[in-house]
Parts: C-alpha cells; structure tokens; sequence
C-alpha cells in the first residue's frame, strides 16, 4: 500500500522503528544527572524532550535511563524496582523525583497526592506581566482524547480548581522569567494558565505562542518549551527530614536567565 507521497507503509514504519532505535541509543549514551541519591529515593535532571515514561517500548524514557543507571552502579541482575510518584510533561527540563522501594514509593505518592510537596518552576513567557508578583485562580477542564486543558466556566462539572503563586525574577524585550510556585497539580497547568492571561511559555505552540524556543525540531514531539522544574522540597519518606533538591537551568536558557 502507498501513502499519500507515495511512499509504502512499511519502508515508512521500518525508517520509523530505526529512528527510535537510534533515539534511545543516543539517549542512554547520555550521562545522567543524579541531584540526589540514597537508599530510599532518587533525584535527577530531565532534560526535555525525553518523557519521564512511557509505552512503546524502546522510546526513550527518563524511567528506562535511571533503572540502567541503577542496574549498572549496584550490579543489580534482575528487575529494578522504580516508583514514579509524579512526572513532567514532555517538553519541560527540570527534577523528577523516583522512589527505590515500595515504602519510599507509597509515602512519596502521599506527599504528592495531598500537595506537601513544594514544587517551584520557572518560565519564561511572552509578553510583559503586571503586576510583578500575585496568584492565580482559575477552574481547568482537561480534555484527554486532546492531551490539553482550558480555562473553563465555574458551573462546569468536569472543571477542577487550579492555584498558583508567581512572581517576576527579569526579563527582557517581549519576555519575562516568572518563578512560580503551583498549590494544585492540573494537568498542563502553569502552561494553560498563563496562556489564559495572554502570556504564554515561550515556544508552547499548543497555547499559543508565536515565538521559537530551543533547538528546531523536525516533529511536534521534540518541541521543548520555556518551563523548568526548578526545585522540589519533599520530606523524606523514612526519616521525615526536610530536603530540598534543585535542577540547573539547560544550555537551551542561555540568555533567559533574568
């Protein structure tokens, strides 16, 4: 059968697999970046736009790096275990925290279920913001079959509370760099909020920014946009102390750092 380019289907899917294949090479060829390490839990540096997980097998995943990681440092034979007690979207860099056994993993998911974990991002956004620090308060809808969320009316029954605090570190002609602090974990959250207000993430095309963001990219997939995941600060989930873990800004950020 032949495409639309008159290509055939399966020289299409065949290209296909091999450009994963060579995407999860590269991938895993990468050093990871361990910002924090125990017996308990892991802290590390996701560079966007690798997924923190995910299905087919042998796309490349954050998930997939650290278990090789783990698997190499403790000459681990079999099955690693890995709790995943929340994730960043796809074209977003910054610290994604991992659980190494099923007691760190189960109160870890507590933590992050009932919003006691401190998460600070920053982003860099269109346009120019007033004030220079405040909060915003808005009802999401996510949209699954879509994989986005909107703004929505208070009186819809699918909309869910959405908060988060910002303030302005800098900026330049056009853009501003925002730290911001979420209280609710929506779906695309920081991203459709600021959209709402007319001040998108810098290269989020999905809502609806104009302006180019990082490295150019042949797929949508590969886009990475202007929001890190800065910091997070967790409570250990044995000794129940205090940690805070921080990500560096990625070469992509140069000339954005306020």
């Amino acid at each position: 059968m032949q495409t639309r380019h008159g290509q055939p289907r399966r020289t299409r899917a065949v290209a296909a697999g091999r450009a994963r294949r060579e995407a999860w090479a590269t991938a895993m060829a990468q050093p990871l970046s361990v910002l924090f390490e125990d017996n308990h839990c892991l802290a590390v540096f996701k560079p966007a736009p690798l997924l923190t997980q995910g299905v087919p097998p042998g796309v490349p995943t954050l998930e997939a790096m650290v278990k090789e990681y783990l698997k190499e440092k403790y000459h681990k034979p079999g099955h690693v275990y890995l709790g995943i007690p929340h994730r960043l979207d796809r074209p977003v860099s910054g610290v994604v925290l991992f659980a190494r056994n099923t007691k760190a993993a189960r109160r870890l998911a507590e933590q992050f279920q009932r919003h006691q974990v401190r998460k600070v991002y920053w982003a860099v956004v269109d346009g120019d913001i007033a004030p220079d620090a405040g909060i915003w308060e808005d009802w999401l809808r996510k949209y699954a079959d879509e994989a986005r969320s909107a703004v929505v009316d208070t009186g819809d029954p699918m909309a869910r509370h959405a908060v988060l605090s910002y303030r302005r570190l800098g900026g330049g002609s056009g853009w501003n760099l925002l730290e911001i602090v979420p209280q609710t974990g929506r779906m695309h959250q920081i991203r459709v909020q600021a959209a709402s207000r007319g001040w998108p993430v810098r290269g989020d095309v999905l809502y609806g920014s104009r302006e180019t963001f990082g490295p150019a990219a042949e797929l949508p997939r590969d886009r990475v946009i202007a929001l890190h995941g800065r910091g997070l600060t967790f409570l250990h989930p044995i000794r129940y102390e205090p940690i805070t873990v921080e990500a560096p800004l990625p070469e992509t950020w140069q000339g954005f750092e306020g």
